[in-house]
């Protein structure tokens, strides 16, 4: 979640992410009541809390005195301390009520507090363009589209030609958006993810085979609503457990509730399968592995100080860059809009590669810097100077199984084979081209 201190500080920050994500702005001044009633609420609960303590002692000195007294047999004396001892127990009682009222106040304000503060995405960095899906910024763009000498198949009609991909068995087996991935298809998937995770453990990344069921408490966390995130894939009720649609989420939750050294930033590499529900996206991208309920995919994880976080953003993207250049792809990099960023980035950069068929470029990876949003939420944090503080997550995307579709469009040839990216041969047995058979 957010830092409350930059919220009681610097609500106008907090209300211009908001107006820049189109996001509701009123939110602010809401979570800032609910807080002054709180802390209002709290700090007269300690004072009341405090004289409570007080008259309690005193009770118990009226009835020792009491007592005392009726043994001594002085009536006058015994009356008069039985008045004392019923006073402070009616003060105790009305101090008693008083306190749980005060605690109830303050409980309710703070659930509240919690369940709002938990409803305000990510504060966008300084530079994030405002608006939404079409609001991006174009940062470069990398290579030319590719031109052909002859008309151009579809990755899915390529991937049939060359014993890749079958769409067909795999509606049949399991619905729509499913998809066998077979021969040279499977191997250069396999081919293409270990590609991406020899290059991450070269750049310090521990390789990780992350669980792709988690706890509700690790989705949310990372940043995802289990109430009403239509994306997200349930297990029945009884096991109460989400399939993630990336790594991330898992390698998130690993370090929760722990404190870390991050003097140097700590990074894993995610290899999982990955899952998500597409309910959004009726009819669009029904043709091929654009837009699948499962697919694999290699991830980058970050955990680092908030003051490294920018820097290791921008090796991300390198590192996502240099993917692509050894997969020979044309891409542009852009910089996504605030209303298109998801709850916990501040800033995302996607790669988007050339997929010729289109006439367009479509997202193949990305990475984000989520600043400390997700750690708060995970309770993530690192010893400082006699306190500890809560560290920055970044992640990006090295490879998956999409990329599929543009290394098989842009690297067809006329007879409907496919030349193999050079970087990839050593990883398909020196293969140079996926031969047509049929």
């Amino acid at each position: 979640m957010i830092d409350i201190k930059l919220l009681r500080e610097n609500p106008d920050a907090v209300r211009a992410s908001q107006r820049a994500r189109g996001a509701d702005e009123s939110v602010v001044d809401q979570i800032l009541e609910l807080d002054a009633t709180r802390r209002s609420s709290l700090g007269e609960f300690e004072k009341v809390r405090a004289e409570q303590k007080q008259v309690s002692k005193s009770v118990g000195a009226a009835m020792g005195a009491l007592n005392k007294a009726k043994k001594s047999g002085d009536d006058a004396e015994v009356a008069r301390l039985q008045v004392d001892a019923d006073k402070a127990r009616e003060d105790a009682t009305a101090l008693s009520t008083r306190v749980k009222e005060l605690e109830a106040t303050a409980d309710e304000a703070g659930a509240k507090f919690d369940e709002l503060m938990r409803t305000v995405p990510n504060v966008v960095l300084d530079g994030v363009p405002a608006g939404g899906e079409d609001d991006f910024v174009t940062v470069k763009t990398v290579g030319e589209p590719v031109q052909f000498d002859f008309e151009p198949k579809d990755h899915l009609e390529i991937g049939e030609k060359v014993g890749a991909i079958d769409m067909e068995r795999g509606t049949k087996v399991s619905g729509s958006r499913f998809y066998f991935l077979k021969g040279v298809g499977a191997r250069l998937e396999l081919a293409l993810l270990q590609m991406a995770l020899d290059q991450a453990i070269e750049n310090g990344f521990t390789p990780m085979i992350t669980p792709t069921l988690v706890r509700p408490e690790t989705m949310q966390g990372t940043g995802f609503d289990v109430k009403h995130d239509a994306e997200i894939y349930r297990v029945q009720e009884e096991d109460d457990l989400y399939l993630v649609g990336t790594s991330e989420v898992a390698l998130a939750g690993y370090h929760a509730n722990e404190i870390i050294d991050v003097t140097e930033p700590v990074r894993y590499a995610g290899w999982s399968s990955c899952y998500r529900r597409e309910a959004g996206s009726y009819g669009k991208d029904t043709r091929g592995i654009i837009r699948v309920h499962q697919f694999n995919k290699v991830e980058m994880f970050t955990y680092c100080k908030v003051e490294d976080a920018e820097a290791e953003h921008a090796k991300m993207l390198a590192w996502e860059e240099e993917m692509l250049a050894k997969c020979e792809l044309s891409y542009r990099v852009i910089d996504t809009a605030a209303g298109d960023l998801g709850t916990s980035a501040a800033r995302k950069f996607d790669c988007e590669a050339w997929v010729p068929t289109q006439g367009t470029y479509r997202e193949l990876t990305s990475t984000s810097n989520c600043t400390t949003f997700q750690a708060r939420r995970l309770n993530i944090r690192e010893r400082t100077d006699g306190a500890t503080r809560s560290v920055a997550t970044l992640n990006g995307t090295l490879a998956t199984t999409r990329w599929l579709v543009a290394i098989l469009e842009t690297h067809q040839q006329a007879d409907g084979s496919v030349r193999v990216p050079e970087a990839l041969r050593k990883y398909m047995g020196g293969l140079e081209v996926l031969p047509v058979i049929a």
